[in-house]
C-alpha cells in the first residue's frame, strides 16, 4: 500500500502571486509614462499639459505599485510565499528609484524662487540681439525682469557673479566658444566680444537661450553671462547652474 503524501497549501496561497502581477504591471505602466512623457512632448505628439499629466499618472502609478507591493508582502508573510515576498521588494525598490528624479525635482522647485531668467550682471545684464526674435515668440519676455528677479537671484545664488581672466580677449572669446559647442549648444551669434546660443534640455527639449559677453579690461577680460528659459516661470535652478558650470570650465580651459 502506498501513502501518497500531499501539500496543503494555506488558503488563500494563489493571492501573492497575483498581486505580485499586478505590482510589476503597475511599475511597467508607470515606467513608460514617466520616461515616455518627455520625448512624446519633445517630439510634438503631445502637448506640455499632456506630458505633464502623463508624467503625474506615472508618479501614481508607481505608488500604487508600491502600495500593491507592500500588501504582497504582507499576504506572503501569511501564507508563506517567498517568491511573491522577492518580487514585492524588487518591486519597491524598482519603484523608489523611478520617484526618486520626480521626487528630487519637485524638493529643489521647494528650494529656490520662481524665477527663469539669470545673470552675472543684474544691473546691465547682456542683452539678446541674434535670439530677440525668437524670445518674443516664446512665452517669456526678451528683456530682463528686472529688481524682484535680481534680488530673489542674489539671495539664492550669491556665488552667481562675472568672471575676470588675465587672457587677451581673443583667446577668451575662442575658449567661450569652444566650451559652448562642446556642451552642445547651437549657436546663434558670435562677434568680438559678443556669442549667444541656445540650450536645450535632455529630457523634455525645453530651450534656454545664452548670451555671453566679453569687456576688456586694463588687464584682461570680464566674462558675463545670462540664461534665460523660454518656457515657465521657474527653471528650478537650471540655469544657475549652466552659468556656474561654464564659467568654471572656461576658467579650466584656459589655465
Amino acid at each position: 500500500m502506498v501513502t501518497r503524501l500531499t501539500t496543503v497549501r494555506p488558503r488563500g496561497g494563489r493571492w501573492p502571486g497575483v498581486l505580485a502581477g499586478l505590482a510589476i504591471l503597475l511599475l511597467a505602466v508607470a515606467t513608460l509614462m514617466m520616461a515616455g512623457s518627455g520625448p512624446a512632448y519633445r517630439g510634438e505628439f503631445i502637448s506640455l499639459g499632456e506630458a505633464f499629466n502623463l508624467l503625474r499618472n506615472g508618479v501614481y502609478a508607481a505608488g500604487g505599485a508600491v502600495a500593491v507591493s507592500i500588501v504582497t508582502l504582507l499576504f506572503s508573510l501569511l501564507v508563506h510565499r517567498s517568491r511573491p515576498a522577492l518580487i514585492a521588494t524588487l518591486v519597491i525598490v524598482a519603484a523608489a528609484a523611478l520617484l526618486y528624479v520626480p521626487w528630487q525635482h519637485w524638493q529643489r522647485a521647494q528650494q529656490v524662487p520662481a524665477i527663469h531668467d539669470i545673470t552675472t550682471d543684474t544691473q546691465n545684464p547682456p542683452v539678446f540681439e541674434a535670439l530677440a526674435d525668437a524670445r518674443e515668440a516664446a512665452p517669456n519676455a526678451v528683456d530682463y525682469p528686472g529688481d524682484a528677479t535680481a534680488q530673489q537671484q542674489q539671495a539664492v545664488y550669491p556665488y552667481i557673479k562675472p568672471l575676470v581672466l588675465d587672457e587677451a580677449p581673443q583667446m577668451v572669446l575662442a575658449a567661450a566658444q569652444a566650451e559652448a559647442e562642446e556642451a552642445g549648444w547651437r549657436i546663434a551669434r558670435i562677434t568680438d566680444n559678443h556669442i549667444e546660443a541656445t540650450a536645450t534640455t535632455r529630457w523634455f527639449g525645453f530651450e534656454d537661450d545664452v548670451v555671453i559677453r566679453l569687456t576688456e579690461l586694463e588687464n584682461g577680460v570680464q566674462v558675463d553671462m545670462r540664461s534665460a528659459s523660454r518656457l515657465g516661470a521657474s527653471d528650478v535652478g537650471t540655469n544657475a547652474a549652466r552659468i556656474e558650470k561654464f564659467l568654471t570650465a572656461l576658467e579650466a580651459r584656459l589655465e
